[in-house]
């Protein structure tokens, strides 16, 4: 039952946005450095979710600076460069081809069962994020967080 649900929702990801959604790419202006911060979406597939994965996902991701602006049981992740980070960091579609040390190298059982999604690019990320997020349900730390759905200002 919950593969069949799982392959509809990802059958949903391909298709087009259902409405306008956030804006995703967002330049800072703190001072700091001038690059475009970027958004993707992933997701910790249920043969991560039985094995017990998604903090050891989370916990990758954290440690690699990225911040965690928007979850379901879907992730939205900020960064520079965070799409091709993400990819790097997830490894190879085929478990057999993934590196170790990457998470799929590391948990991976098979290519059907390869524990992880991302975004493989950042128009691919803007599709897939407006699909599952309405911009009220990501944070923007730029203003400290203060803007959510879970703490209305």
């Amino acid at each position: 039952m919950g593969g069949l649900f799982w392959r509809s929702a990802l059958r949903g990801l391909r298709c087009g946005p259902r409405a306008p959604g956030p804006i995703l790419l967002v330049r800072h202006s703190s001072g700091g450095p001038s690059w475009t911060q970027e958004r993707t979406l992933v997701a910790v597939k249920p043969d991560g979710v039985q094995r017990r994965l998604v903090g050891d996902v989370i916990q990758r991701f954290e440690r690699r600076g990225f911040t965690l602006v928007g979850m379901k049981m879907l992730q939205v992740w900020e960064g520079y460069n965070v799409v091709r980070a993400s990819r790097a960091m997830i490894g190879h579609t085929d478990s057999a081809e993934a590196a170790p040390g990457t998470i799929r190298g590391d948990f991976s059982v098979h290519i059907s069962r390869n524990v992880i999604h991302a975004s493989d690019s950042v128009e691919g990320a803007q599709r897939e994020i407006q699909l599952w997020f309405q911009s009220s349900e990501l944070v923007s730390w730029a203003d400290g967080g203060q803007h959510s759905s879970i703490h209305p200002a």
